[in-house]
């Protein structure tokens, strides 16, 4: 059966150091994408709790994967007829974290991923909070007939992560990200979204803090490059439409994904 046209939201909010209060405001943010049209509704990394700087209470106020977090993103989807993505933060051993993304439906979970590549770069150093992700599968999951493929935030500058994603089938790069505002960031965060849907011939659905702390810049970007929907530096939401039908088109076109003569190979 041919997949059919598929709207997906970006909700670009401020998660802050009150899981109660996280909780609420994406569930504000699900209903009114839901009243809009999405059937998979994506959220910036870090949506469970978020503080700068990051300090012990990240792993505090941590969380089992069958936590209130996840509860949360279940109990909305049933009530809303949607997917959801969202990143939360994930306890681990030794006083670290995960930073985890959940992919979940009515039915429960469908999909997570830890990020594998942490962000030690621009005077951070997130390995000192963070365990990083298992090498391994993709995180796929699947939404009215399209594959959709999870990484998130400093990942993006890694192009690897993204075609291991379309190797696995993903038609769909989703990105939830908290792409830390500096010289030059917002360059570099629309020049790699564009760059990883162009070169995977895929659409590339990301989400990001607001400002003063993000970049803010949300986006859908089509497998051409093409910025389809997007939000400014504020709190909001973008809808747009994926078609499967665009997809195939640019594939046949720009025929990449065959073409190329590399595997990729963890290390």
């Amino acid at each position: 059966m041919t997949a059919a046209i598929m709207p997906v939201a970006v909700c670009q909010f401020a998660p802050v150091a009150d899981r109660g209060s996280n909780r609420e405001r994406i569930g504000e943010l699900v209903a009114l994408a839901a009243d809009r049209g999405a059937r998979l509704v994506v959220l910036p990394e870090y949506s469970s709790f978020f503080t700068d700087p990051f300090d012990e209470s990240l792993a505090a106020h941590a969380e089992e994967l069958d936590g209130p977090f996840s509860a949360r993103l279940r109990e909305l989807a049933a009530r809303h007829d949607v997917v959801i993505v969202a990143g939360m933060v994930e306890r681990a051993d030794a006083g670290r974290i995960r930073n985890t993304l959940v992919a979940a439906d009515a039915t429960g979970i469908l999909a997570v991923y830890r990020k594998q590549h942490l962000y030690d770069a621009f005077g951070q150093t997130e390995s000192r909070w963070i365990e990083p992700g298992e090498l391994g599968s993709a995180a796929t999951f699947q939404v009215a007939g399209l594959t959709f493929g999870l990484m998130t935030c400093y990942d993006l500058r890694f192009p690897e992560v993204a075609r291991t994603l379309v190797d696995a089938g993903a038609d769909a790069i989703v990105v939830p990200a908290e792409w830390v505002r500096g010289p030059l960031k917002e360059e570099h965060w629309m020049t790699l979204l564009a760059a990883r849907a162009i070169e995977n011939t895929a659409y590339v659905i990301a989400a990001d803090h607001p400002t003063p702390i993000g970049v803010g810049r949300s986006a859908v970007i089509d497998p051409q490059g093409v910025t389809i929907a997007g939000i400014g530096t504020s709190e909001g939401i973008a809808v747009a439409e994926l078609d499967p039908d665009l997809i195939a088109r640019v594939r046949e076109v720009n025929p990449v994904l065959r073409l190329r003569r590399y595997r990729v190979m963890p290390r």
